[in-house]
């Protein structure tokens, strides 16, 4: 396949990056009516069999590039509040300290809380209406490079088994041919790890550095966790020899984005992502946030975990 533009990578940056492109042909062709451009050969692939599947953070939204890039877009995005207070805390074992003042950097006044996943299906839906064509469900495995230059992506391969064994219904991958390629994967992608060895992009450069977040959202009782209230700690359960931290957004319908980042450097090897989070919802200031839900054996809290894009509810046991 030939292409024009090729964006790998469905999610906000990609899907942000093709609205931004398609805005500017729109321009150029009322301009230049009898030079005008096409659409019909950009392309954008996700991974994911839909779009905002592998987009599950819970995130704060500066607003600033969507006034840009879409003005009026609050009227029809999907908002889960804006940010009325924030606050941050130093956590100890069983006690805690609040900072005086909140650092520039955590400043949320006139920031959004959003869910990254319908975010992103809202996003994809504003691209196609453009004419761009987006690809779900096929991933880029492999760079195509010819006398040193990027030339396009080869899709990844359908109807293998586990060992990448061809089954009956195997259908090969793609090359697309494309005359700019545009990677928007993450922050760990394998066309990009594949682009940095081929041409050495981080020789002579600081490594980078790594962090696993873990998230769950909560459906707490009303009043525990105020709509638009963000709160983040630092401390415990982590020691000084780790960094990372804790977010606390509290969205629309009493449910609660919570989560914990701990940095990859660790030098325990016994240090668990997983179960730092759940030692930080033991701790007292965390486990208020459901007291009442607690305190009795037939209220017990309900939790919440994305789960391809669609939300599967369940009921924990009290405490």
């Amino acid at each position: 396949m030939e292409a024009d533009v090729t964006i790998v990578g469905g999610g906000p940056a990609g899907l942000a990056c093709a609205l931004r492109l398609s805005q500017l042909i729109d321009e150029h062709n009322a301009v230049h009516p009898d030079a005008a451009l096409s659409k019909e050969n950009i392309y954008v692939l996700e991974k994911a069999r839909e779009l905002g599947q592998h987009s599950l953070s819970g995130a704060l939204l500066d607003p600033r590039s969507m006034d840009e890039l879409l003005p009026g877009w609050k009227d029809e995005a999907p908002i889960e509040s804006e940010v009325t207070s924030e606050a941050v805390y130093f956590l100890t074992r069983k006690s805690k300290f609040k900072a005086p003042i909140t650092p520039p950097p955590l400043r949320d006044h006139g920031n959004y809380v959003i869910s990254l996943n319908r975010f992103v299906k809202w996003l994809g839906s504003k691209v196609e209406e453009t004419g761009i064509t987006v690809f779900p469900g096929f991933a880029g495995s492999e760079l195509l490079i010819e006398e040193g230059k990027v030339t396009g992506v080869r899709t990844d391969d359908k109807g293998v088994d586990k060992q990448n064994q061809p089954k009956a219904n195997f259908e090969p991958g793609y090359d697309l041919k494309s005359k700019i390629l545009i990677l928007a994967e993450g922050p760990r992608g394998s066309l990009t790890k594949q682009l940095t060895a081929r041409f050495q992009l981080d020789r002579d450069r600081n490594p980078m550095t790594y962090g696993a977040g873990v998230k769950e959202l909560w459906e707490v009782p009303s009043g525990r966790i105020g709509r638009g209230q963000v709160i983040y700690t630092m401390g415990w359960p982590l020691t000084t020899r780790e960094y990372g931290g804790a977010w606390i957004y509290g969205g629309k319908d009493n449910v609660v984005s919570l989560g914990f980042v701990t940095g990859l450097d660790y030098p325990d090897p016994r240090t668990d992502p997983q179960h730092v989070l759940q030692s930080f919802k033991q701790h007292p200031f965390v486990a208020a946030c459901s007291k009442a839900a607690r305190s009795s054996a037939t209220a017990p809290r309900r939790s919440l975990t994305a789960d391809g894009g669609r939300c599967r509810r369940w009921r924990a046991t009290a405490g």
